[in-house]
């Protein structure tokens, strides 16, 4: 594995590379509250086909920079700074993948940029809960109140290691102890005083733009190479309406991985790579 920094669009952006001969390349997005380094489990089983991975830390995750005072954190941002990255690492078009929150800009990069995606898959990443348009008010004011809370609010203070460990815990309380002690060094970065996320305390505010199904649909739509939908069985993160979502989407491959769990890159990530492999290697 070897690590590059990259701008795009004034932004430090930390990229992961593991090194293959064979192409197209395959470009990995994580979720939110994660890294790249989280997809580290799969990877071997690419690069034993021959595949190069490449991996950023999205804007305000991992090793990757934060937005200056009076920046936010969009969809649309990381879609600019993928766009950005791959104009200067990527010249053809790519296996893009993405899990969770790198799922869903994975779709609006691909259905804005048809030409750039030689196939997409999809980790349980088609988008939070959609609202309607009248919840934009409520989110507006409640994305203001935690603006004026977080400028005010004292730094986070240093952890303990089990102290990250429960903390973690308690967001994937199904994942193996095990599993969550390996992850959890990824995430963290060690400080005189003991462990720090690895993120921008930033993203724990309320974002202004409620999500809507049918934003997302009008992306879907424009996707045009073949999309492969994996999810993680009853453990997993499954939208209500998912099946809307999916229905927008040209041509669709289904996969489950049963007890996976939303994290199924941690939990399964040999069953997972496998099926990636075997969908980036169909003709289509």
């Amino acid at each position: 594995m070897k690590a590059t920094r990259a701008r795009a669009n004034g932004i430090d952006l930390n990229v992961l590379t593991w090194a293959g001969t064979k192409g197209p390349p395959v470009v990995m997005l994580h979720g939110f509250m994660d890294a790249a380094r989280s997809f580290e489990l799969c990877v071997p089983w690419l690069t034993a086909a021959g595949y190069e991975v490449i991996a950023p830390d999205l804007r305000g995750f991992g090793d990757s920079g934060r937005v200056p005072q009076g920046g936010y954190y969009h969809f649309a941002d990381y879609v600019a700074d993928l766009a950005h990255l791959l104009e200067q690492v990527v010249k053809e078009p790519v296996l893009l993948v993405g899990h969770s929150m790198g799922g869903t800009v994975a779709t609006l990069f691909a259905g804005a940029c048809p030409e750039r995606v030689v196939k997409l898959a999809i980790l349980e990443g088609l988008g939070p809960p959609g609202f309607p348009p009248e919840v934009a008010v409520t989110r507006m004011r409640r994305w203001l109140d935690d603006l004026a809370a977080h400028r005010t609010r004292l730094p986070d203070r240093p952890m303990t290691e089990e102290e990250a460990l429960k903390r973690l815990g308690q967001n994937h309380a199904r994942v193996d102890r095990a599993i969550l002690i390996e992850r959890m060094r990824t995430l963290v970065r060690e400080t005189e005083g003991g462990l720090m996320w690895a993120f921008d305390p930033l993203h724990r505010t309320t974002s202004p733009m409620p999500y809507t199904t049918p934003m997302y649909r009008s992306f879907a739509s424009k996707v045009t190479c073949p999309v492969l939908y994996v999810t993680g069985g009853t453990l997993g993160y499954r939208p209500p309406d998912e099946e809307d979502r999916l229905s927008a989407f040209q041509t669709l491959e289904r996969f489950d991985l049963p007890d996976a769990g939303h994290m199924m890159h941690w939990t399964r990530p040999e069953a997972l790579a496998t099926r990636l492999l075997a969908f980036f290697e169909t003709p289509g």
